[in-house]
């Protein structure tokens, strides 16, 4: 049986008993009146319990729960804190507006209180993300902790995408120290994770669960905080659109390499962390005319080249390299081509 139901049965009984109260109240001449209203104001109480109840308890508790998984716990917080500043607010006030003369003595407090905790809790959501980066700042000075560095970042959140944990890299850059706040991992995209480190493709599942590995690394070895959260975002599958309804909730950025995903959170105003664009910023800047030690190891596309990639991974395409294959040799740089796949370079022998 559903929640509906019973609360339907069980409202339609205490209606029942409200309608039955007061039909025995009723002024009428004779007992048979007083049976006939009291069954029917008996039914008027079963019908209306039959019909109100489920809107007056069970829906108004599911639309209450279902708003707040939507909210995080620093969200909830935060609005608690308003709760109670705009309560103490109105307490304070409640008794010199009680000492006006009738009737704002006694309508005013009440109107205060609604007023006040309306202020607060409106005023705190509004600045939820400085208060937290204070009250993290003040703790952080407390516990003797570094107290120069910017308070903003020391509370921001990172959405995690899943390919963004299959990749790896994110646990490397963690632990230098690079990604100040806390990682959040939303409960979907841990369980899309195991989804695919339960694939019947081994190579699927290979990659789920290295995505798992990177997960407990993350957790173990990191610098940040590393969070997995069970909030969620309801009358949504996809987890691409979860994640950016989410981020644009929380005022958050979304750490990902997954192209789609940034395109789509870019239209929409969200915040993208591409680890491969970190990547391919951080690689050696080489202009034309500087001398490189680059081992050829394979030959190229075209007739004549060879091949080589310098220590950060960059490529370099050698001409008439093929003749130093499995050699290191010095090779001057003519051309750097910058590519949607990232920085290739063009180089010649230095003895040519």
């Amino acid at each position: 049986m559903s929640k509906d139901f019973i609360a339907r049965i069980l409202g339609m009984l205490v209606f029942a008993v409200i309608g039955l109260y007061y039909g025995l109240q009723l002024p009428v001449p004779d007992l048979s009146h007083l049976v006939r209203y009291t069954i029917v104001s008996t039914l008027i109480g079963m019908l209306v319990g039959l019909i109100l109840t489920p809107y007056i308890s069970t829906r108004p508790v599911r639309y209450l729960r279902k708003n707040l998984n939507r909210l995080s716990v620093e969200s909830i917080v935060i609005i608690l804190a308003g709760l109670i500043a705009g309560l103490i607010v109105a307490a304070l006030l409640a008794f010199p507006l009680s000492l006006l003369p009738d009737p704002f003595g006694e309508i005013l407090p009440f109107v205060g209180v609604c007023l006040f905790v309306y202020l607060g809790i409106s005023l705190f959501s509004m600045r939820q993300n400085d208060l937290s980066g204070l009250f993290m700042n003040l703790s952080n000075k407390r516990e003797g902790g570094g107290g120069a560095g910017g308070w903003q970042n020391i509370n921001r959140t990172i959405l995690l995408d899943t390919s963004v944990i299959i990749d790896g890299r994110v646990a490397d850059i963690a632990k230098t120290g690079f990604l100040p706040g806390t990682m959040l991992i939303p409960r979907f995209v841990l369980n899309e994770l195991q989804y695919i480190a339960d694939s019947s493709d081994a190579m699927r599942r290979q990659r789920g669960r290295r995505g798992m590995e990177v997960l407990a690394e993350l957790q173990k070895g990191s610098l940040v905080t590393v969070r997995i959260s069970d909030i969620d975002v309801d009358g949504v599958k996809e987890v691409d659109d979860k994640l950016v309804i989410l981020a644009r909730q929380m005022k958050c950025p979304i750490l990902t390499n997954d192209y789609n995903l940034n395109r789509i959170a870019e239209i929409q105003g969200v915040t993208i962390l591409n680890i491969n664009e970190l990547a391919n910023s951080v690689k050696s800047v080489v202009l034309p005319g500087e001398i490189l030690q680059i081992a050829v190891i394979q030959e190229g596309k075209e007739m004549g080249q060879g091949v080589g990639y310098m220590e950060d991974g960059t490529m370099v395409v050698v001409e008439s390299g093929n003749k130093y294959l499995n050699k290191d040799i010095q090779v001057s740089v003519t051309k750097v081509l910058q590519t949607a796949a990232g920085r290739m370079i063009f180089a010649k022998p230095e003895d040519k």
